[in-house]
């Protein structure tokens, strides 16, 4: 039995019908809804407000830069960290391609990656040096052995991935970053977009370098990425992007950067965002943690358990709920396309469902081999909602599998 969810009346777009049908979004994984209480802060903003900040001396100006720099400290709070230890950017990828790009790595500098990272946690470090992948097991765990394998090489950088967001694994990162700590002196680089949203972390007691989450994920609005970084390894980036904002002084000769976090913060910001981002976190922190824990737990064992032995799917990740998020990738079987089951779920059922690579191309060729289903829930889903998505899908299975099957046969 599910918890009571108390808080679906908090989401207006929970309201919307489609054809009549209230919408039940499971697409979590790549984007959350937004609260009433995140849409009021942002509206407040434009309403009353509406200056830029940082760059002026009128009462406008001074009261937008003191909301946004309340925003920062409540988001560094909420991990742990000081207000000057986070950066404020668009998303995790921006974020992850100050770090890969900020530390001038040498071209042939080893990096040490994970083969179930998003494509932002490859991508930068690729570019970066020379990136070497952990490998997974048949259910996504990370190769232990093979990790320990490629630390004796003595990476400069380890960037690891604290939940996937193909098989809902939440790695043991204390651990990995006992042994890494163990073995080498590398900077190690958490990307925390998909675990955030539902267990807080403290940066420090984990002793991470850098880490990076999106506020979009965890309830905010949409335009907000966030690095925290060691004190002494910001101040050593360089900013990979210059302009009005990140200095203190400019004349023919030079310039001076300001100091972190704001030298990396050039140009004008996404300043209503950031402002409903603090909504946004203390909405979160408002909700019963073991509630909302239970509730997860909940959830998660309706997911996998919908998709353990059920005609037409097959589950990508373990088939348990231990260490992991309320998150089930499918692999349709007899050629059903992905993307027109996700299509059908919307405009036939209501359910808001994600198809295709899952920014994880790497990761979902090897364990599915093509294009997969994936459903994520939040804080205002529930078991109910769960069990209706499995019915819809049974129901197009029933004639879309047969009908794959004729048209593969076809020549």
């Amino acid at each position: 039995m599910t918890v009571q969810n108390s808080c679906r009346d908090d989401f207006p777009a929970l309201r919307r019908k489609i054809d009549g049908q209230t919408i039940s979004y499971l697409d979590n994984g790549a984007t959350t809804l937004k609260p009433r209480s995140v849409i009021d802060a942002v509206t407040e903003y434009y309403e009353t407000n509406g200056a830029n900040i940082h760059r002026g001396k009128h009462r406008l100006s001074e009261e937008a830069s003191d909301a946004y720099e309340a925003s920062r400290t409540v988001l560094a709070r909420h991990i742990g960290a000081a207000a000057n230890e986070v950066v404020l950017l668009r998303n995790t990828s921006e974020a992850i391609n100050l770090v890969a790009g900020g530390l001038e790595l040498p071209p042939d500098a080893h990096i040490v990656g994970c083969m179930d990272a998003h494509h932002s946690q490859i991508l930068p470090w690729r570019r970066a040096g020379r990136l070497d992948l952990t490998r997974v097991d048949g259910y996504g765990r990370l190769d232990r052995d093979h990790f320990r394998e490629l630390l004796r090489g003595r990476p400069q950088v380890v960037a690891l991935t604290h939940c996937s967001n193909v098989t809902g694994v939440v790695h043991p990162v204390e651990e990995l970053i006992e042994e890494v700590r163990a073995a080498c002196d590398a900077v190690i680089v958490l990307d925390a977009a998909q675990s955030l949203p539902h267990e807080r972390v403290n940066v420090h007691k984990l002793d991470v370098d850098f880490m990076a989450f999106s506020m979009h994920k965890m309830l905010g609005p949409t335009g907000v990425g966030c690095l925290f970084g060691r004190s002494e390894l910001l101040a050593k980036l360089r900013p990979q992007n210059v302009g009005g904002g990140m200095v203190d002084w400019v004349d023919l000769d030079g310039s001076v950067d300001r100091r972190t976090p704001f030298k990396f913060e050039s140009g004008t910001p996404a300043i209503a965002s950031v402002i409903g981002c603090a909504a946004a976190i203390r909405y979160l922190e408002g909700l019963d943690a073991d509630g909302q824990r239970q509730h997860g737990h909940d959830l998660c064992a309706a997911l996998v358990g919908g998709a353990i032995d059920r005609p037409g799917v097959s589950l990508i990740g373990p088939p348990d709920v231990k260490d992991r998020i309320p998150l089930a990738t499918l692999r349709l079987a007899d050629g059903v396309p992905a993307g027109e089951v996700a299509r059908l779920l919307s405009d036939s059922h209501g359910y808001m469902v994600r198809s295709g690579h899952m920014c994880a191309q790497p990761l979902v060729t090897e364990l599915a081999g093509g294009e997969v289903l994936r459903v994520s829930a939040y804080v205002y889903n529930d078991v109910a909602e769960i069990e209706g998505f499995y019915g819809a899908l049974d129901e197009l299975l029933s004639w879309m599998a047969p009908a794959a099957r004729t048209g593969a046969g076809r020549t």
